[in-house]
């Protein structure tokens, strides 16, 4: 996306009017309409906004600054190889060790993007070291005690993006389309079965065939268990 079209987005999901957004910033109602149409009129050519006020709309938007400029398309990712800018924006934790922001939803559903932004319910660091620059990872948070006890409701996992998973994971499955569910896999020659740590709730089995018609996908496995205190 361009930079102005996810200012616009934002805007009117959130019912604001260039007046409003720009008094976010501290910036004009004139400027925030060129960011959004992409050109400045005194040179007609794209708009080429600083990093500090690349900072401002994100902190505006309630994202990470490397969040937004992963979401904007190549041509205005003009500052990501560039050794200042990753200075800037490079986070890290209380020991010192970097981290990336991953999206974190509060649940998955087959049938669209689920890592949309608009699915979001924020963010969580996690260490580089695990995730790299985070494209093939996202946090979920549990819900429901069926995991219990080694993941219990409001606990946050940090799942990687993968079709198909090994004998025993921990993994985010879609059945029908419906919201998305953690489970323990247990592949067997017939089909798999889902099943959950918690001993009130039963396991239950789909043959090959039924995951093909029902479906039965499965989104990513779980890499990662963060849990406050």
């Amino acid at each position: 996306m361009l930079l102005g079209d996810i200012i616009k987005q934002y805007r009117e999901e959130h019912k604001m009017s260039l007046q409003d957004f720009a008094s976010l910033i501290g910036t004009s109602r004139s400027y925030i309409h060129m960011l959004e149409k992409n050109i400045n009129p005194s040179t007609n050519k794209p708009i080429n906004p600083s990093i500090e006020t690349l900072k401002l709309l994100a902190n505006a938007m309630n994202i990470d600054l490397e969040v937004l400029l992963k979401q904007l398309d190549s041509e205005q990712q003009i500052y990501l190889n560039e050794d200042e800018y990753k200075k800037q924006f490079t986070k890290t934790d209380a020991l010192g060790n970097p981290v990336t922001p991953l999206p974190l939803l509060g649940s998955v559903k087959a049938g669209y993007n689920y890592l949309a932004q608009e699915n979001w319910v924020g963010t969580v660091d996690v260490e580089t070291s695990l995730v790299g620059d985070g494209k093939d990872y996202f946090a979920l948070k549990v819900k429901g005690d069926s995991m219990a006890p080694v993941f219990i409701e409001g606990d946050i996992v940090i799942i990687k993006r993968q079709s198909d998973c090994e004998n025993n994971e921990y993994a985010v499955v879609i059945i029908n389309g419906d919201e998305g569910t953690l489970k323990k896999i247990k592949k067997t020659d017939s089909g798999i079965i889902l099943q959950p740590l918690n001993p009130a709730y039963g396991p239950v089995m789909y043959t090959k065939e039924e995951m093909e018609t029902i479906p039965i996908i499965i989104v990513g496995v779980v890499k990662q268990l963060k849990r406050e205190f």
